[in-house]
């Protein structure tokens, strides 16, 4: 065809594939080698049915025999895996149908999914994986379109969407940071002369400079497409459990599968969060507060104190990303009924609060991966602060306070 380069269009989804870096490759090899087993043998317990034991048997039995059991050098072969992926789709739907449970091992169809080629193959192992796990609950794909027709299509295709959009954005930033550890070493290669001080220092900026990119990736992508998909599920898991909702949950969860693609967009790029492109971040703060409060059905009152003046765009950004992540964290996790946002302008300080009537906890037992962690991270990076106080029964408060800079 025309205009289409047939390297791209044959290539597999999955992200880890030709120029990943150690971290992408580690990941394939824990998928490839590991997971399908664990989420198998994970599903089996948690059934923990005697019936169930000879089709699991098979199951780990044709996961082998399509793994390990095949030449090194034909694993990666494409009718390998198709026939390897036909397989243990069929094997998890049965499974499925004898204990919904086993939709744990079903995810790993997702993953065999993304490794297949060409890629429009692997866009329809997806899709057909996407339907069957979410219909088999619900008497299986044949009684569930028959009733709600327009309902699965649309789960199908946000969930198939948004995943394959994510495996690529991810592709992408693994192959921008080959390119740019592939620059650096050409940089290196070409100051191979230049001895002792200067080389390591050199060596310590790139390292610095390495280390920080991909920190800062880490935490838009949390900021991004973690919580949109978090949202899309949530809209479109309450969708199925209110079918006269749908329309308003599926309306919603599509409006969140643009702006997570927007946003995406954005954070490969190292722009601002779009709400900062044309409001001012008291007004982009309460635009946030009111998409979330009508999302997560929760009440919420931003407040804006002081005189409002624009400020540096690092600050307005950082603010802007800690209230979207203590917002996230609380529809997720405080079961909360009512929540205050207040922006606070001081002489020489900026502060944002957020607090909750939710269930609390102990902070010094909390440590999830990017929640508070990634918030405190970002505070830290500019030299502001970051206060906890919680305890369980007794809600949340988040104050998150930088040096107020202005706008050059």
């Amino acid at each position: 065809m025309p205009g289409v380069n047939r390297r791209s269009w044959m290539q597999p989804l999955d992200f880890a594939e030709g120029s990943g870096g150690p971290l992408a490759r580690t990941w394939s090899r824990l998928v490839d080698h590991y997971l399908p087993y664990l989420l198998l043998g994970l599903a089996t317990l948690l059934v923990h049915r005697a019936d169930t034991l000879p089709l699991a048997g098979a199951a780990l039995a044709w996961l082998l025999l399509t793994g390990p059991a095949v030449p090194r050098r034909w694993r990666s072969h494409g009718i390998t895996l198709a026939v390897s992926f036909a397989g243990t789709l069929t094997l998890a739907s049965l499974l499925m149908f004898q204990d919904v449970l086993f939709l744990v091992f079903m995810l790993t169809c997702f993953f065999g999914a993304l490794r297949l080629k060409p890629a429009p193959l692997g866009v329809l192992a997806l899709a057909t994986t996407s339907l069957l796990i979410n219909t088999i609950g619900a008497g299986g794909p044949g009684e569930a379109l028959s009733t709600e027709p327009l309902l699965w299509v649309t789960i199908v295709a946000v969930q198939t969407g948004a995943i394959g959009f994510g495996t690529i954005v991810s592709r992408k930033v693994s192959e921008q940071n080959e390119a740019r550890r592939a620059a650096l070493e050409q940089l290196e290669a070409a100051q191979a002369e230049n001895a002792g001080l200067h080389r390591q220092l050199l060596t310590q900026a790139r390292e610095a400079g390495v280390m920080e990119e991909r920190q800062r990736l880490s935490l838009e992508i949390h900021d991004t497409l973690a919580q949109g998909f978090t949202g899309i599920i949530t809209q479109l898991e309450a969708a199925e459990q209110d079918p006269g909702e749908w329309r308003r949950r599926v309306a919603t969860a599509t409006a969140l599968a643009r702006e997570n693609l927007a946003e995406a967009r954005r954070s490969v790029r190292a722009l601002r969060p779009g709400p900062l492109d044309e409001a001012r971040l008291p007004d982009a703060l309460k635009a946030v507060a009111e998409r979330w409060a009508q999302r997560s059905e929760v009440a919420i009152e931003f407040t804006a104190t002081g005189t409002a003046r624009p400020m540096h765009p690092e600050i307005e950004a950082t603010l802007l990303r800690v209230a979207q992540e203590a917002l996230s964290n609380v529809a997720k996790h405080a079961g909360a009924r009512r929540v205050g946002l207040t922006l606070s302008y001081m002489e020489d300080q900026v502060t944002l609060d957020v607090r909750d009537d939710g269930s609390g906890f102990d902070p010094a037992r909390r440590g999830d991966g990017f929640g508070l962690p990634g918030m405190l991270q970002r505070v830290q990076r500019l030299a502001g602060t970051l206060a906890v106080e919680s305890e369980p029964g007794a809600g949340t408060a988040i104050s998150a306070s930088l040096h107020a800079i202005g706008a050059a």
